[in-house]
């Protein structure tokens, strides 16, 4: 796996209008890892816009590939203000000897919902928002910290030591012209490995849903 930090110019049109509709975001970004005659291959990347803009004021993404793109195959001069060197996650992150109980900080956009009567519901409480991530983590192979909390009026109750922000709807429109709307948050925090084998796939393939919007990249840096 690869890792790119890319920076859109905002005084280009096309990188303004991908800026604020994610999924053309998305669809622009697929034309780095496939040429005008191939589809995409299905989980090639992961993406995310970063809440941080470089030094110069441009917007940062990050992009985790299986293979390295060809940014000239987006085709739009001026899109790109720069990019990083690709860093190479496999040995950044020595994910072949990866074990249980080791620590890292991580951040993850995500889309916190449940299914309800066919729906899929954004969770707007921050304890649900909580829940969610715990309820992720052990079906993906990490923990979190936890948080005593304690309402002396009931039951003491636990929460995850996480911090969440940028709590906003998505909002997008596909070729066909059909709306898109996803509700998402940020997660920052520290988390521990439980089962190596998961958590390698949760890395490589994400968490939850809407990864065409930008979400469920999840994005870790090691803990001495």
């Amino acid at each position: 796996m690869f890792l790119h930090r890319i920076h859109l110019d905002p005084r280009c049109r096309e990188a303004r209008r991908d800026l604020s509709d994610p999924y053309q975001l998305h669809s622009t970004l697929c034309r780095a890892f496939s040429t005008p005659d191939k589809k995409c291959p299905e989980g090639e990347f992961l993406w995310r816009l970063e809440p941080e803009t470089d030094p110069a004021g441009c917007p940062r993404i990050l992009v985790q590939s299986k293979s390295m793109p060809d940014w000239a195959g987006v085709g739009v001069q001026g899109w790109l203000a720069n990019t990083d060197s690709a860093i190479d996650l496999n040995a950044r992150l020595k994910l072949d000897s990866l074990k249980a109980k080791q620590r890292f900080r991580f951040r993850l956009r995500a889309n916190p919902c449940v299914t309800r009567s066919g729906k899929r519901l954004g969770l707007l409480q921050i304890e649900e928002q909580e829940t969610w991530l715990a309820r992720k983590g052990k079906l993906h192979g990490f923990s979190l910290p936890r948080l005593a909390s304690f309402d002396f009026s009931e039951s003491p109750q636990e929460r995850i030591d996480v911090q969440i922000s940028q709590e906003q709807m998505l909002r997008g429109k596909q070729h066909t012209g059909n709306g898109i709307r996803i509700y998402s948050v940020l997660y920052d925090g520290i988390l521990m490995v439980t089962e190596p084998d998961n958590f390698r796939t949760a890395l490589q393939t994400g968490i939850g849903h809407g990864k065409a919007m930008g979400l469920g990249f999840l994005s870790v840096v090691p803990m001495s």
